[in-house]
């Protein structure tokens, strides 16, 4: 029998980070250890109070149910960071949903709020789940581009009156991947006024709130007056608990998007295991000497690869936030994926390419700061040693 694929499948390809794995299998065949700078995955390990939590609940036979919507005292662990943090209240009954991870979250919203032929706001560059989202519900992107000129923030002001009526979401990511811009409490406002005239729903993506190099706290879009009458924000455990694999994260603040989010997810899934619901409940709780340590460390690797790009003549976009740098290389000779796959043979330094994540992207490369600052001093040395003539030939 011929198996035949949909014709959504057909609007899907393989991802690039496939292509970059296998060409550091390939130079690693050479005996030459590459340098890995393109998943953003945390290297560090969890909190040992979190592994040990999650240990000690594992082997509880009583664990092993399905959990639903998620434990009441997540919820509760949430709301008190949010509280604690950013100086947001929550109602944890009504204003807090836990997802299986935050691309779980992102990928289905979208079918939760936009009709076919629906215009989602987004950018460009930007996560690739946002894309796949908006693809599965068949609404149309309307691509808002970062620029350098605008200190890579998106500029509301350029959309077209026509793209704004049939406008249904907006999706932010401040700080970005792969841009790492960091929100204004102003830009907030601004957003805040938008939504509210054009009537469109605001989705920010939080992933990276926690790495911020300078300032007393994480922005949260729910700061802003006015936030939670238009907007919800996602956040995942993934990076600032180095809990990735554990897959779990919460959606915030308009109680009305949530209850639309929870009516969707209870078709979709059971829940989050509850010793990792237990594991993520600690993490929050002890939040700020977690983070401290967390931005220490990636504070000194992100300054680290900036001022060693700056040695070698490269670009890259300012930022005192995120974990990776968004960096315009020398050699535009080659388009990034190109370049991309010659540094791999050439040097042995894995980087994405920023097309990748949108046509602006072209040109650029990101780097994740996923590797102790030893490898990253390496990383740099190895880079500025490509050699142009064999780069292009």
């Amino acid at each position: 029998m011929e198996v035949i694929q949909s014709k959504l499948m057909e609007r899907f390809t393989s991802s690039v980070f496939g292509i970059i794995k296998d060409a550091i299998r390939d130079k690693e065949k050479t005996k030459t250890k590459v340098i890995d700078l393109s998943l953003g995955s945390p290297d560090l390990p969890p909190d040992e109070r979190v592994r040990k939590t999650l240990a000690t609940y594992s082997e509880d036979e009583t664990m092993y149910y399905y959990t639903l919507t998620g434990l009441e005292r997540f919820n509760e662990a949430v709301s008190d960071y949010y509280r604690r943090r950013s100086n947001v209240e929550l109602d944890p009954k009504t204003e807090v949903l836990q997802t299986m991870g935050s691309q779980e979250g992102l990928v289905h919203l979208p079918l939760a709020f936009c009709d076919p032929g629906d215009v989602v706001l987004t950018t460009d560059p930007s996560y690739v789940a946002y894309d796949t989202g908006i693809m599965l519900a068949h609404a149309e992107p309307y691509y808002m581009p970062l620029e350098k000129e605008n200190d890579f923030l998106p500029d509301l002001n350029s959309v077209p009156e026509d793209v704004l009526k049939r406008a249904k979401l907006l999706i932010l990511n401040l700080p970005g991947n792969p841009v790492p811009a960091r929100p204004t409490r102003e830009f907030f406002e601004e957003v805040v006024r938008f939504a509210k005239k054009h009537h469109i729903l605001v989705l920010h993506d939080a992933a990276y709130s926690e790495y911020y190099f300078d300032g007393d706290g994480p922005i949260s879009f729910l700061s802003t007056p006015g936030a939670k009458e238009v907007g919800i924000e996602i956040n995942s455990l993934s990076k600032s608990f180095s809990l990735a694999g554990a897959r779990i994260a919460y959606i915030v603040g308009n109680k009305d998007a949530i209850h639309t989010m929870k009516v969707l997810k209870s078709n979709l899934d059971y829940g989050t295991f509850a010793p990792i619901q237990e594991a993520a409940i600690t993490a929050l709780n002890h939040a700020e000497e977690i983070t401290d340590r967390l931005r220490a460390i990636f504070s000194e690797r992100h300054r680290l690869m900036t001022d060693g790009l700056s040695r070698l003549g490269w670009e890259y976009a300012p930022s005192k936030s995120g974990m990776f740098v968004w960096a315009k290389y020398p050699y535009q000779q080659l388009d990034d994926v190109a370049f991309v796959l010659k540094a791999i043979e050439q040097a042995g330094v894995a980087m994405v390419p920023g097309s990748t994540f949108g046509t602006r992207g072209k040109g650029y490369v990101r780097i994740a700061l996923v590797q102790d600052v030893t490898l990253l001093e390496e990383a740099v040395e190895r880079l500025g040693k490509l050699d142009l003539n064999k780069l292009v030939v």
